[in-house]
């Protein structure tokens, strides 16, 4: 009786390792259909597999319906750009105080310019307050802010390649991927060409400097030639940025100083609470 015993506990025993063991080989599986490949990152704080994350970024463009000419136009050969990432964590400026900030952002000449444009272009710019309610003040302020009316527009940076190193950077991958597609639908709509696509190494477009999703947004043919066209024609660019500002709930008629709604809203243009100061009072002296 003993004995019997002894030898069922033993097969018990062994029934039960070979259950755990089952089980265990079930949870392992379960992981590794779970967890996802080690060397398919989405992101990376170096150049280490930029080339693969390319490749797999090319196939969620087809599947967006970006067509195979323009992701070959666009990101065929685009390395990583060190020197952007370098440029991304060097933002020193919007840390100062606002009275520095302003002191070397706005200067006599600039405002001089800004009301002798206000002047020149008086007929644009009421037509774009009609249409979107922006004053010119605030239009000037912003375009003398971003690229001193135009003059800064160096187009130093390609904006693909800007753009798909800051995607694949870890700092910021889900804000600037969407603003690499919307790159690739500007120019497979034809608003731009590759060789056009040259701006600020944050991938900003233009004289007012629009983010490509800012862009496929708010843009506007204001001029009516067919074209969304923010490096040379200044009635698209004023009323691409008035547009901009409606879209983020700008209220004609109203204040935009320290308090009011419309202050707010140039939040939403720039973040930077320095700046969003340095356009109200810019518009205000203007």
């Amino acid at each position: 009786m003993i004995a019997r015993c002894h030898h069922h506990s033993i097969r018990a025993r062994v029934r039960g390792a070979r259950q755990l063991a089952a089980v265990a080989m079930g949870l392992v599986a379960l992981t590794l259909v779970a967890t996802p490949t080690v060397h398919a990152a989405d992101c990376s704080n170096t150049s280490a597999g930029f080339e693969a994350w390319l490749g797999r970024f090319k196939q969620t463009a087809r599947a967006q319906g970006i067509s195979d000419a323009t992701i070959a136009k666009a990101l065929d050969g685009v390395t990583y750009d060190p020197a952007i990432i370098r440029l991304d964590r060097n933002q020193r400026s919007f840390k100062l105080s606002f009275e520095e900030f302003y002191a070397r952002r706005v200067s006599s000449s600039l405002l001089a310019r800004g009301r002798s444009l206000m002047q020149r272009h008086k007929a644009t710019l009421d037509r774009v307050e009609k249409r979107f309610g922006v004053p010119a003040p605030v239009l000037i302020s912003i375009w003398g802010l971003e690229t001193n009316y135009g003059a800064d527009t160096s187009g130093k940076f390609g904006i693909v390649r800007s753009l798909a190193t800051l995607s694949f950077d870890c700092r910021r991958t889900g804000f600037f991927k969407p603003h690499l597609m919307d790159a690739l639908r500007i120019i497979q709509k034809g608003d731009l060409t590759v060789s056009e696509m040259r701006g600020g190494w944050a991938g900003e477009i233009g004289q007012t400097q629009f983010l490509p999703t800012g862009y496929m947004k708010y843009a506007v043919d204001f001029d009516g030639d067919g074209r969304r066209d923010l490096y040379r024609s200044v009635p698209d660019i004023l009323a691409s940025t008035a547009n901009f500002l409606k879209g983020h709930g700008w209220r004609a008629g109203e204040g935009y100083g320290p308090g009011t709604h419309n202050y707010n809203v140039l939040a939403d243009w720039n973040k930077a609470a320095v700046y969003q100061r340095t356009i109200s009072v810019m518009a205000g002296k203007l």
